[in-house]
C-alpha cells in the first residue's frame, strides 16, 4: 500500500504547508472534542498536523501518532503542541504499551489503508490501546455516494490565501478502479504569483459498512452507534459518511 510516508502530500514539506489550508478545523474535530471532555487520556491515530490533539492536550494526556515526519514537525510547533506526546509510527504497527479512554482516527485517515490486511492491522492497534471502558471513533466516506466523481479539475477547483506565498489555486483529478475499489487522485497547488505548481498522487479505499462490521468483529471491537455525518445524524444507505463509535467487545458478545 501507499501510506503517508510514501505519499508526497503528507511527506513533502512543500506540500504539507498547504495541508491546514485544505483541511482546517471542521465538524469532525468538534464532535471528537465533545467526546474527549470526559476522557483522561486520548490517542489520536493518524494525527496529521496535530490540530485536534493540540487543541485538547491541556486538560488530559494526549498522544498523537503519524508516520509522516513532515506532518509531525508542524504538529510539534503549533500552539499547544508541547502538551502532546508525538510518536512517528504507522497506525498498523504502533504499540505504546498502555491504554486510552478514547481513540480517534478521523480526517478519513482510515481510507489510506488499501488492503483488508492493513485495515485489520489498524483495528488491532485500536484493540491493543483501548481501555476496558474506553471508546473509539473513526470515519470513512460512504462508497455508495461515489464522492470521487466530483474530484475533477472542473468541480474541485478552489482558491485560498497562503500566509507567506500569497494566493494559491488548488484542484484535483481522479481515477477509480472498479475491480479493486481503489481511487487514485492527484492534488495540485499552484501559486498564482510565481506560477509554481506542487503536485502529489494519492490512493484511498472505500470500505463498506458491512466490511467494517466484519473486520471489527474479527478483532474484538463492536460499534454501539453508527453515524452518517459529523453532525450526529444516524447512518443510512445514502449518508455521506460511515462513522462507527464503539468499544471492546464484551465476553458475552464474543461467545457463540
Amino acid at each position: 500500500m501507499q501510506d503517508s510516508t510514501e505519499d508526497r502530500l503528507y511527506a513533502d514539506p512543500d506540500l504539507v504547508q498547504f495541508y491546514d489550508l485544505d483541511n482546517g478545523w471542521a465538524a469532525d474535530q468538534e464532535y471528537c472534542c465533545r467526546m474527549a471532555q470526559n476522557a483522561r487520556s486520548v490517542l489520536d491515530l493518524g494525527c496529521g498536523t496535530g490540530q485536534f490533539a493540540a487543541a485538547i492536550g491541556k486538560d488530559r494526556e494526549v498522544f498523537g501518532v503519524d508516520p509522516a515526519a513532515a506532518m509531525l514537525d508542524v504538529a510539534r510547533n503549533r500552539p499547544g503542541g508541547a502538551q502532546v506526546t508525538w510518536v512517528q509510527s504507522s497506525a498498523q504497527e504502533v504499540r505504546l504499551g498502555r491504554t486510552f479512554d478514547l481513540i480517534v482516527l478521523t480526517g478519513h485517515a482510515f481510507q489510506v489503508f488499501l488492503t483488508e490486511e492493513d485495515q485489520r492491522a489498524v483495528l488491532e492497534t485500536i484493540v491493543a490501546h483501548l481501555s476496558s471502558t474506553g471508546r473509539f471513533i473513526f470515519d470513512t466516506r460512504n462508497p455508495a455516494r461515489e464522492e470521487w466523481r466530483t474530484w475533477t479539475p472542473e468541480e474541485s477547483k478552489w482558491e485560498v490565501e497562503h500566509p507567506t506565498i500569497g494566493r494559491v489555486r488548488a484542484w484535483n483529478d481522479v481515477a477509480h478502479d472498479p475491480a479493486t475499489g481503489v481511487v487514485t487522485y492527484e492534488t495540485h497547488y499552484k501559486t498564482l504569483d510565481s506560477g509554481k505548481t506542487y503536485s502529489a498522487t494519492s490512493q484511498i479505499q472505500f470500505p463498506s459498512r458491512e466490511a467494517l462490521e466484519n473486520l471489527m468483529r474479527e478483532v474484538g471491537l463492536e460499534a454501539t452507534q453508527w453515524l452518517g455525518d459529523w453532525h450526529g445524524a444516524p447512518w443510512g444507505k445514502d449518508s455521506p459518511e460511515i462513522i462507527p463509535i464503539g468499544k471492546l467487545r464484551s465476553s458475552e458478545s464474543t461467545c457463540g
